[in-house]
């Protein structure tokens, strides 16, 4: 029997975000990211508007870059508290029409909705379905790739992009492929495509021609797996997983600094963001890890796995300021720092007491009151007196 995948796509998910809720940023440039300190920014672009893609501008480009070709853009810095929360409404929406939904980003998903059909229609009927709700409810647009596997669905739906519908039919998954460029393929990356080129493979179908042993003979295990996927074939299930994989904040100093108290206090703020995220989802994070880079680039993570899952600064940050401390080298400078929670669980809505500790904890009562004052009143309405500047602390 042949499956039904859906491919959903946000398009241009940040930046349509601040678009909605900016109307001013209607039609314009918007480019979500670090500050461009007017071409001297030393981050990177989040994600963009498709006016900002005009002039070159694009996901992962350096912000000095971007600034350099869109200067008259507008430059936002993302608030991953707010997209948590829309993501959290698009996934709602979708797992309205199947449970079988396997999200791979906070912004896309698969969806299997082969056994969806009895109830809201044929794939292509559900795919509509889903982007008026989206439209109408939210106010934002996705793309979505309907196919009879998921290589196939997710080149699908970036095909028409922004709000389009492609439909792949049963069997046609190989004609649909030929004309594509070959870095389309998973596992085709710039090398890999560099390389094929040059012994004149452009194209997915010139692939898909070749004799099965001729491309193991060229790249080994991962030409069968090029060949297959040029063939349309891939039998990988959709596997539908509690909540995200992981929450995390990361920032790029301004200067590359040795500074341990900027060190530290950068750290809290992280953490605190990365718990507020945590908590937003109903999550608890078993596993800790920090993300350190020094200037020269050199890149280093360490993890620890907590014997009580957490979910408050309080409680994560003596961790990772633990691992940071296990990373940090006097004289060499950083030039940036992350922090992530992973293993997520689900909280319990009730949580037994300890007989010893009958008491709630002092951390969730605080954290559940920042909350509600952020949720109110925005994410500027309170903050920790540790992370206000010196010059303006009281």
């Amino acid at each position: 029997m042949s499956r039904t995948i859906l491919h959903v796509d946000m398009d241009a998910f940040y930046a349509a975000v601040e678009q909605r809720d900016h109307p001013e940023y209607s039609g314009k440039p918007v480019i979500v990211g670090s500050d461009p300190k007017n071409g001297k920014g030393r981050g990177i672009v989040a994600t963009c508007s498709y006016e900002a893609r005009t002039f070159g501008v694009h996901s992962a480009q350096p912000i000095s870059q971007a600034w350099n070709l869109c200067p008259q853009g507008i430059y936002v810095r993302p608030d991953m508290e707010k997209y948590a929360r829309v993501s959290g409404r698009v996934m709602n929406i979708l797992l309205s029409f199947t449970d079988m939904l396997e999200q791979i980003s906070i912004d896309e998903a698969f969806l299997d909705v082969t056994g969806s059909e009895k109830l809201f229609g044929s794939g292509v009927e559900i795919a509509g379905k889903i982007r008026n709700r989206i439209k109408d409810e939210l106010h934002l647009t996705a793309s979505v790739g309907v196919a009879a596997n998921k290589f196939v669905a997710k080149v699908a739906s970036d095909l028409r992009k922004p709000d389009g519908l492609v439909v792949v039919e049963p069997g046609h998954e190989k004609e649909f492929l030929a004309s594509l460029s070959i870095g389309r393929l998973w596992g085709v990356g710039p090398k890999t495509e560099a390389s094929l080129n040059k012994i004149g493979l452009m194209r997915i179908g010139q692939i898909a021609e070749l004799p099965h042993s001729d491309m193991i003979v060229r790249l080994g295990k991962s030409g069968a797996h090029l060949w297959q996927l040029a063939q349309g074939i891939d039998d990988r299930p959709v596997i539908p997983e509690e909540g995200c994989k992981s929450i995390g904040h990361e920032i790029t100093f301004e200067r590359d600094t040795c500074d341990s108290a900027v060190l530290e206090v950068t750290l809290l703020g992280l953490t605190e963001k990365v718990a507020q995220r945590i908590r937003a989802q109903g999550m608890k994070a078993q596993t800790i890890a920090i993300k350190f880079r020094e200037a020269d680039f050199s890149t280093f993570t360490r993890r620890t796995t907590l014997k009580v899952p957490a979910d408050t600064a309080e409680k994560i940050f003596p961790i990772a300021k633990q691992l940071l401390n296990s990373l940090v080298r006097k004289g060499v400078l950083v030039r940036l720092i992350g922090v992530y929670g992973s293993n997520l669980e689900t909280c319990e809505s009730e949580q037994q007491m300890s007989l010893f500790n009958p008491a709630p904890q002092k951390d969730r009562k605080l954290a559940a009151a920042l909350d509600k004052i952020t949720q109110r009143f925005g994410n500027q309405a309170i903050t920790r007196a540790a992370l206000v500047p010196k010059k303006e602390n009281r």
